[in-house]
């Protein structure tokens, strides 16, 4: 199953984006993507049409990718209740409400969100997997289902995305390399910078002390847009540009612009599309 994960420096970091300008630019190859987060938590959801359950996010990308949105797109589903309590939604249904004193079960969530990507990369050319947050909050490692604990599954490569419009990207990309678990680490194949406004020559130095410090290669510097994607939690950004007939269209019209302007800046698909297995 070729596949390739991308996880973020922290959330907010533009991963969902990120990964449906991959699953545009794919299907516009025609390699057939497919979008998969195996865990998300959010309260922007979408009902498929069989009446399932799945985040906004994984929507946008299945339309990005020419498809009707699945519940195998994002078996796990988290959604905070208030109070203490989040309503798990288990391959688009409700399963349980989830608190301190009724846990998930992390083994049943991870076996059921596996289940699911075998399905979808069954009938599909390549996944384009979204990480959940950051990959290394070190107090729930443990219970991890969408960044380590995908990678400890299923084996799948991983790139990294790190926000330069917050500062600190270089620390933030070096720093969670850093604390990735050193049986996973090796799965760290790549980063991108991305949201920079100038001219990204700029960040060479940096760029090529990041690669000689982890062995992952830059696939390349984003620009900043502004355009306006659906938003999946708090830290989404709600402003920027959309126009056009309805709401998909000009999402859709806006993920074409950026995949456009990832071309023209140079961003390295070939390298990544070598990152993402048989």
């Amino acid at each position: 199953m070729k596949g390739i994960l991308v996880l973020g420096t922290s959330s907010g970091a533009g991963k969902t984006t990120f990964c449906a300008m991959l699953c545009r630019y794919l299907a516009r190859k025609g390699m057939d993507p497919a979008p998969f987060k195996g865990l998300n938590l959010s309260l922007n959801s979408y009902a498929t049409k069989d009446g399932g359950e799945i985040g906004i996010g994984q929507a946008f990308q299945a339309w990005s990718a020419g498809l009707e949105p699945e519940t195998d797109m994002n078996p796990v589903l988290l959604k905070p209740s208030g109070n203490g309590v989040i309503q798990m939604v288990l391959n688009g249904k409700p399963e349980m409400d989830i608190s301190e004193s009724r846990p998930m079960d992390r083994g049943t969530a991870m076996s059921e969100a596996a289940a699911a990507m075998e399905r979808l990369g069954g009938k599909h050319g390549i996944l384009v997997c979204e990480g959940s947050g950051s990959p290394v909050e070190l107090n729930m490692m443990d219970r991890d289902i969408a960044n380590v604990g995908l990678m400890r599954e299923t084996g799948i490569n991983a790139i990294l995305v790190g926000d330069i419009e917050r500062g600190g990207v270089f620390a933030a990309i070096y720093g969670t390399w850093r604390l990735i678990p050193e049986d996973v680490r090796g799965q760290l194949r790549g980063f991108v910078i991305n949201r920079f406004r100038g001219d990204a020559s700029i960040l060479r130095d940096g760029i090529v002390r990041i690669e000689e410090l982890t062995g992952m290669r830059c696939l390349g510097v984003l620009p900043y847009m502004d355009l306006r994607f659906p938003e999946e939690d708090s830290l989404s950004d709600s402003s920027g540009r959309l126009s056009g007939q309805d709401a998909r269209s000009a999402f859709m019209s806006n993920i074409d612009e950026f995949t456009d302007a990832a071309e023209a800046a140079g961003f390295d698909f070939d390298s990544l599309l070598g990152m993402s297995g048989e």
